[in-house]
């Protein structure tokens, strides 16, 4: 007998479903496939709603690609999101001169481009805008304020069962049921913190970059940027935009590059390159390149990995620098570069080297991490380590009993877009076998 033929009689018989008439089911069915408002799903519902389609958690870029995908071949989705908007990440948590590292062509979500208008690298707002005319065009919905704190397939009803929190409210928990379940809430789902002697003592400003805006804010003042990824590298260019002193730690080895090469963006020289020749050989070009335009980078603390950018970036998912125009404000002198902090006392600050200096405040470009171990009851698609897939791109987007993954591929978007695309095919096919959706109460 089919399993999800036999889980009918298991679900009619249940008590999470026994609290609703099948009038109920109807409206809640009618409700997430044709309400313009899915807010209006929890409030006619009640506590626990049956979903149809599938349950997409996060309504960032890769959990809008998805539903999108899955829009296109007629297959609705509920798409939870624990923050007031879409692309909270983007809205909420990133400094103000913010754009896209890389050009806007491998940044696109799939069935739509970029406005013609648009710069090669867009901003924050206008990326933002772009996600919001996605949104409107496949009529996606997310049910905002509503944290997902477990989610756990149920072996008797072969479905999934995602328990969930009102972010902002009395803390209401209603639970969403369904054959499918898509997490999409990503690699930066949680700030990282590093663990430093007197952190927390520290007599100035301390915060993370993503409470940081501005520069203008720092005026003036000496600023302690910890972290020399792009975040951090771009924060201390807009603190020197702004009149303030930035120094950034770096720890240990950094590739830094110039954003365009030979006319062309780094990042699509890279990808052509890799069409002909191996990881290793690109990597040397792009190296010897960077050298030219560049030159020694390690008389200034920025000492190279032994491992090429590319290389790198697979291995460990590290992003190399892409330069906006940082590296001319380190060779000026107007940017610091410290190594690694030993501890704070105070204000003081003493780094590895034996050096102290005095700050006003300190940033922290450390980072973010999945918070997907925290919630997600599944231990073999996902690490427990690292909250990532446990087999590396492309083979990790599909686990066991309906669960997916999208946007943990380490490729940015153009990894989303790839992932988004198989997992819509996969559930349609499923979705056209079973008739669309089935009935459990009739």
């Amino acid at each position: 007998m089919d399993p999800w033929i036999e889980s009918e009689g298991k679900r009619a018989h249940d008590p999470i479903f026994q609290t609703y008439s099948c009038q109920n089911y109807r409206q809640s069915v009618d409700v997430l496939g044709k309400e313009r408002s899915a807010d209006a799903t929890v409030a006619r519902s009640g506590r626990c709603i049956w979903v149809p389609g599938p349950i997409i958690v996060g309504a960032g870029p890769s959990g809008l690609a998805v539903s999108a995908c899955l829009k296109e071949k007629g297959v609705d989705s509920l798409v939870l999101e624990r923050s007031n908007c879409i692309a909270s990440l983007w809205q909420l948590k990133t400094y103000d001169r913010l754009s896209l590292h890389l050009p806007r062509q491998f940044c696109e979500l799939p069935l739509m481009p970029f406005p013609s208008d648009y710069p090669i690298y867009p901003s924050k707002q206008q990326f933002v805008a772009y996600l919001e005319s996605y949104v409107a065009r496949f009529g996606i919905c997310p049910t905002y304020n509503r944290t997902v704190v477990s989610a756990v397939y149920d072996e008797q009803l072969l479905l999934w069962r995602a328990r969930t929190l009102a972010t902002s409210t009395m803390g209401e928990e209603i639970e969403y049921v369904s054959r499918w379940l898509v997490v999409a809430t990503g690699e930066n789902a949680e700030v990282v913190l590093p663990e430093i002697d007197g952190l927390e003592e520290f007599k100035g400003t301390v915060m993370h970059t993503s409470s940081y805006k501005s520069g203008s804010a720092f005026a003036g003042k000496h600023v302690l940027v910890v972290g020399s990824g792009n975040s951090g590298m771009e924060v201390c260019l807009d603190l020197c935009n702004h009149n303030a002193h930035p120094h950034i730690v770096v720890r240990d080895t950094v590739h830094i590059l110039p954003r365009e090469m030979l006319g062309q963006s780094t990042f699509g020289l890279s990808m052509w390159l890799l069409k002909w020749l191996p990881v290793h050989v690109v990597d040397r070009i792009l190296l010897l390149i960077t050298r030219t335009m560049l030159g020694d980078t390690a008389h200034l603390g920025l000492k190279r990995p032994t491992i090429g950018p590319l290389e790198l970036k697979s291995l460990s998912g590290k992003t190399p620098v892409l330069d906006v125009g940082t590296f001319a404000r380190i060779k000026s002198g107007d940017i610091k570069v410290r190594p690694a902090v030993k501890q704070i006392s105070g204000r003081q600050v003493e780094f590895m080297d034996t050096r102290s200096e005095e700050f006003d405040a300190i940033v922290l470009a450390t980072g973010y991490k999945s918070n997907v171990p925290f919630w997600l009851k599944d231990r073999e698609l996902f690490s427990e380590k690292d909250g990532l897939p446990r087999k590396s791109f492309p083979n990790g987007w599909k686990g066991e009993n309906g669960l997916y993954s999208v946007g943990f591929t380490r490729r940015g978007l153009m990894g989303t877009s790839v992932d988004a695309r198989r997992i819509a095919h996969d559930i349609e096919q499923q979705w056209e076998a079973t008739g669309k959706h089935t009935d459990v109460f009739l």
